[in-house]
C-alpha cells in the first residue's frame, strides 16, 4: 500500500470531482463538534431549573459529554482505519442525531447525562474519521492545508459560536433547543455523506481490532478524564477521583505492556518516531489546556460577574469567533508559504500577547469593550495554532494509519483541555470562598484575570516546546513530502 496520501483513484467517477462538496460536509461536521462542546454552557441555568438539577450537579450535562469524548477518541481512530472511515463518519453522525433528540425530549437529569454521554462517543468517533478522510482524499501539501484550514476554521469558530447559538436558542425557544439542533444538522450531513463521499474501499488484507489494547486504553482514558473533570467540584482526596485516577494508571500500564506485545496494536508505538505527529501531540495539549479554556471563563465573566443573559453572552462571543476563522485561513498561507514551524511559532507569539492583553479586560467594573482588543489578536493566534498543529499531526503517515494517528493528537487534545479546566477553575475559586453579591463578583473577576494570565504563560510553553523540537525533527522522506513548502518542520 501506497505511503502518499493522494486522492483514492479507485472510487467510482472519482472522488476529486467532489472534494468541494466532501470538504463542505467535512467542515459542517467539525462546526457541529465544536458547537456541542460549548452549546450548553449557557444554558445550564435553565436545565438546573427545569430538570430540577442542583447547582453543583449542573456540570455533568457538560461533563459526561467530555468523559466519553475524550475516553474513546483512540478507539474511534482505529475504527476509521479498521471499518472504513466514511461508515465511521456516518454512524458518528447517526449517533449524534440520534441522542441529540433524546437530550431535547430528557425530563429528568439521568436521561440528559446520558444523552450527553453517548453525544460525546459520537464525537470521538467523528473527529478522527473527519481527520483521516481529510488526510486521505486530499494531497499533501497545499491542498490538504486549505482543506484543514477550511475545517480547522468551521471547528475553532464552532467553540466560541457554540456559546452564541446557544445564547440564542435559549433565550428564544428554551434549553432544548441547544439540543434539536444537532437533528437536523446531523441527518442532512450524514445523508449527503452518503452520497458525495467515496465508498470506503475493499480491505485487501486481514487485520485484528486490538480488543484488549482498545479496552484497557478506552477505559483508562475515560477515567483519567473523569477524575480530571470531577476533581475541582469534589475534591482531589474524593473517593471517586482518587479510585478512577488509580483504575486509569493501572490500565494505561495494561494498556501499554499489551502494545509491546501485539502483532497487530491499536497504537503502533513507532508512529511516535515520527516528529512531525510528536510535535502535534504536544501542540494539541497545550492548545487546548490554553485557548481551549478561554470560552469557559469568558462565560463566566459576562454571566456570573457582568450579568449578561445568554442571548447577550452568545452575542459577546461573536468578535472571537470572527477572529479564530480569519486566523485559521492565515493559517493555511503562513504554513504553504513560510513552513508549518515557522506557522505555529508566529501563532503562540500573537496568542500569547493577545491573550495577556485579554486579561485586563477580566475586570467587575470593565465594560465588553476593554475585551475587544485581546479577543481579536488572541483570537487570531488561536486560529493560526489550530489549523497548523492539525497540519503538523498529519504530516509523514501512511493513509492505513491516519485514523489512529489522529486519534492520538485528539486524545492529548481532550486530556489537555480537561486538565486545563481542572488546574484553572481551581485557581480561580481562590479567594472567592465566603463571598457574595458584589465581593463575589469583584472575586471572580480577580480569579479569572490572573488564570487568563496563566493561561499565557502556557502558551509561551506552547512556543519554547515548538521551538526545542524545531531543531530535532528530521525532514519527510521523499515518499511523503508534501510539495511547495508545507513539507517539513524543518525546512524554513
Amino acid at each position: 500500500m501506497s505511503t502518499t496520501s493522494a486522492p483514492h483513484r479507485d472510487t467510482p467517477g472519482g472522488a476529486r470531482r467532489h472534494l468541494g462538496w466532501i470538504l463542505t460536509l467535512l467542515a459542517l461536521a467539525q462546526l457541529l463538534y465544536g458547537l456541542d462542546l460549548n452549546i450548553v454552557f449557557v444554558a445550564l441555568p435553565e436545565i438546573g431549573r427545569d430538570l430540577g438539577f442542583p447547582g453543583q450537579t449542573q456540570q455533568l450535562v457538560v461533563s459526561a459529554y467530555v468523559v466519553f469524548a475524550g475516553g474513546f477518541l483512540l478507539f474511534g481512530g482505529r475504527a476509521a482505519d479498521l471499518l472504513g472511515r466514511r461508515r465511521m463518519f456516518v454512524l458518528a453522525l447517526s449517533l449524534y442525531a440520534l441522542s441529540s433528540l433524546a437530550g431535547g425530549l430528557a425530563t429528568g437529569p439521568e436521561v440528559i447525562v446520558v444523552a450527553r454521554a453517548v453525544q460525546g462517543i459520537g464525537g470521538a468517533l467523528l473527529l478522527p474519521s473527519t481527520l483521516s478522510l481529510i488526510n486521505t482524499l486530499f494531497e499533501e501539501g497545499p491542498q490538504r492545508n486549505r482543506a484543514l484550514a477550511a475545517w480547522g476554521g468551521a471547528g475553532a469558530s464552532g467553540l466560541t459560536l457554540g456559546a452564541l447559538l446557544g445564547g440564542v436558542l435559549t433565550e428564544n425557544f428554551g434549553w432544548s433547543a441547544v439540543f434539536y439542533v444537532n437533528v437536523p444538522l446531523g441527518g442532512l450531513i450524514a445523508l449527503c455523506a452518503l452520497y458525495v463521499i467515496p465508498r470506503d474501499p475493499a480491505r485487501t488484507e486481514h487485520r485484528a481490532f486490538d480488543l484488549p489494547g482498545s479496552l484497557s486504553v478506552t477505559g483508562g482514558a475515560t477515567l483519567l478524564v473523569l477524575a480530571l473533570v470531577e476533581g475541582p467540584e469534589r475534591g482531589w482526596g474524593d473517593g471517586l477521583v482518587v479510585g478512577a485516577f488509580v483504575l486509569a494508571a493501572l490500565l494505561l500500564v495494561v494498556f501499554a505492556l499489551v502494545e509491546t506485545r501485539s502483532s497487530d496494536p491499536l497504537m503502533p508505538f513507532r508512529l511516535l518516531k515520527n516528529r512531525h505527529l510528536t510535535v502535534g501531540m504536544l501542540v494539541t495539549f497545550l492548545y487546548m489546556a490554553t485557548f481551549g479554556v478561554l470560552p469557559y471563563f469568558l462565560t463566566v465573566l459576562m454571566q456570573s460577574v457582568h450579568g449578561y443573559s445568554a442571548l447577550q453572552t452568545g452575542l459577546g462571543f461573536l468578535i472571537p469567533s470572527l477572529a479564530i476563522a480569519t486566523g485559521t485561513q492565515l493559517g493555511e498561507r503562513f504554513a504553504s508559504r513560510i513552513g508549518t514551524h515557522t506557522t505555529l511559532v508566529i501563532g503562540f507569539v500573537v496568542g500569547t500577547i493577545g491573550t495577556a492583553v485579554l486579561a485586563f479586560g477580566f475586570d467587575a467594573d470593565a465594560g465588553y469593550g476593554l475585551l475587544v482588543p485581546g479577543l481579536i489578536v488572541s483570537g487570531v493566534g488561536q486560529g493560526i495554532v489550530w489549523t497548523a498543529m492539525w497540519i503538523a499531526a498529519a504530516t509523514g503517515t501512511a493513509p492505513q494509519e491516519q485514523g489512529v494517528a489522529n486519534g492520538i493528537a485528539s486524545t492529548t487534545l481532550n486530556i489537555g483541555n480537561a486538565i486545563g479546566l481542572a488546574v484553572f477553575t481551581v485557581l480561580a475559586d481562590i479567594g472567592t470562598e465566603h463571598k457574595a453579591g458584589r465581593a463575589l463578583r469583584a472575586a471572580t473577576a480577580d480569579g479569572e484575570f490572573r488564570v487568563v494570565l496563566l493561561t499565557a504563560a502556557g502558551m509561551v510553553v506552547g512556543l519554547l516546546v515548538t521551538l526545542a523540537l524545531r531543531r530535532h525533527v528530521p525532514p519527510v522522506p521523499a515518499t511523503a513530502a508534501a510539495p511547495d513548502g508545507a513539507e517539513a518542520l524543518t525546512t524554513r
